[in-house]
């Protein structure tokens, strides 16, 4: 992404660093791995730490920067085609640091893992494809996981020579990688610091500084550079000193070499969209499902008369908001009949993860309470939190409408596409009952090309005169008062009062104060 001088017609600052988006979607990379969030955030202040201790080149520093933190996001591109082979992807994932370098080691770490949600005689099948292929699909799925890697850094201009160095992502020092026979000194110095401190990270967090260099030396002529593997002895303790008290989060941005300026507004739209792209790519029944809804939810924000700043900020919301499906796997996401409840509780989990990313992006962080609120509902029935009425943002609540209408009209695995009719039929009945807010179900249908109804639809089926009756019984009104303020006869306000309360099913003024505070509809007077 090329960055514009200071001059006449510049593009404004967006404030957010490349670095920035790029390391919150280093945060997604790490769901998919079965990781802690931050091991390719602390991977990546191991490498340049350990770079700057080599005094390699400039350029090799950068590309070990930016290779490092892109070096796993190829996972979730190929994670689709290796759940028939291994059931869970991100659990299979999860120890591949602890396999050794031998063929054999290899070959027992993935037969075993192959067909384990299988039963017996296809679990036989799947392993002995494997081993007739000679692991053909796996090697298959790794190379595409580096060209998905490349890819998006090209896609957010990063040099050529850092696609060139993700693309041997699963080489090995001895030639044993993939491709096979690239080794020695054709593997480039940022893939190969690359390599050893996404391990050394690992190891570190789980065996110390000790276990740490002791790892290293098991792989030293197999996986990594005899030569580096001794540099490594001398400067562990310096390099892994205090990584464990500081932010990592901020010890990458601060790491970043060549600084570059923030990105201008367009320019950070333009990444949004691949880290969008990315997120869609765990599984093809997502495909373009992130661009499609941050289209809707934006136009539907215009359609309310909201200001351009707050359109803009809802785009950007709905671009992350699945980031976090990066956390589950596609033994779920891809399975063609219901869920169970805990696969359910687990598919959930991916609204609570895209919260966790994006609060700890930097200059994203105020995207986070509207990006988690996708999968929100206005009586409280949502997740991740649960929360309800007005403490749903009114921006989170039209992104709610937005996912859900442009999610119908999607095909999933254990349903067929509803027609943009079934869709708006749908989701009015939901704002009927209260689970959407009627409004913003307004909007976004009118965003849709539906024709706009002239009455709005309420919560529970309400009239807008009810609604009027049901604020200010609210705020303490007698059905006397009612009738007063509203000049009808005081049986007419009772008779309102007996409808609203059969409709929202409360038996007390409290229980009807809290359903018009859940559902916003105070703001009335």
């Amino acid at each position: 992404m090329s960055q514009r001088s200071e001059g006449v017609g510049v593009e404004k600052s967006s404030g957010v660093r490349l670095s920035e988006v790029i390391a919150a979607v280093s945060l997604g990379a790490d769901l998919g791995l079965g990781q802690p969030m931050e091991h390719v955030l602390r991977s990546c202040v191991i490498a340049t730490r350990f770079a700057r201790h080599l005094e390699v080149s400039d350029d090799d520093l950068e590309t070990t920067y930016w290779v490092t933190l892109l070096v796993t996001v190829g996972c979730t591109g190929v994670s689709y085609e290796l759940t028939p082979l291994f059931g869970d992807d991100i659990a299979w994932r999860s120890r591949w640091h602890d396999v050794g370098p031998s063929a054999l080691s290899q070959l027992r770490y993935h037969l075993g893992r192959a067909g384990n949600d299988r039963s017996t005689a296809d679990r036989l099948r799947v392993r002995a494809d494997l081993m007739r292929t000679g692991m053909r699909a796996v090697q298959d799925s790794l190379i595409a996981h580096c060209h998905v890697s490349g890819r998006l850094g090209d896609r957010v201009g990063l040099d050529p020579r850092i696609s060139e160095a993700l693309g041997q992502t699963f080489t090995r020092w001895d030639g044993k990688g993939i491709p096979r026979g690239l080794g020695g000194d054709r593997i480039v110095l940022p893939m190969q610091l690359c390599q050893m401190a996404d391990g050394i990270e690992v190891w570190h967090r789980e065996e110390g500084i000790q276990g740490a260099v002791d790892r290293v030396r098991a792989g030293a002529g197999t996986f990594f550079d005899p030569s580096l593997v001794e540099a490594w002895d001398r400067a562990a303790a310096e390099v892994l000193e205090s990584l464990a008290d500081e932010s990592s989060w901020n010890a990458v941005i601060a790491a970043e070499p060549r600084p570059r300026p923030p990105l201008t507004e367009p320019e950070l739209d333009a990444a949004l969209e691949v880290v969008a792209d990315y997120a869609d790519l765990k599984s093809p029944w997502f495909s373009g499902h992130s661009r499609g809804v941050a289209h809707l939810a934006a136009t539907a924000a215009r359609h309310a008369g909201l200001p351009e700043a707050d359109v803009t900020t809802l785009r950007r919301a709905a671009l992350l908001h699945d980031l976090g499906r990066n956390g589950v796997p596609n033994s779920i996401w891809d399975k063609p009949g219901p869920l169970t409840e805990a696969e359910m509780e687990r598919a959930q989990l991916h609204a609570y993860y895209t919260d966790r990313i994006v609060r700890r992006a930097g200059g994203l962080a105020h995207l986070a309470p509207i990006a988690s609120a996708a999968h929100e509902r206005a009586e409280g029935s949502g997740y991740p939190r649960g929360i309800a009425g007005n403490t749903i943002p009114v921006l989170g609540r039209i992104l709610e409408a937005a996912d859900a209408y442009h999610a119908m009209l999607e095909p999933r695995p254990h349903r067929a596409a509803m027609s943009k009719q079934e869709a708006a039929r749908e989701l009015r009945d939901m704002a009927r009952a209260g689970t959407l807010r009627g409004d913003a179900v307004d909007w976004v249908l009118a965003a849709a090309g539906h024709a706009r109804r002239r009455k709005a639809i309420a919560p529970a089926g309400l009239t807008p005169r009810e609604i009027e009756v049901l604020a200010r019984v609210a705020r303490g009104a007698t059905v006397r008062d009612v009738g007063d303020q509203l000049g009808i006869a005081a049986k007419t306000a009772g008779n309102h009062v007996e409808r609203i309360y059969t409709k929202i099913g409360a038996s007390s003024r409290a229980e009807a104060t809290m359903f018009a505070m859940q559902h916003g509809l105070l703001d009335t007077l």
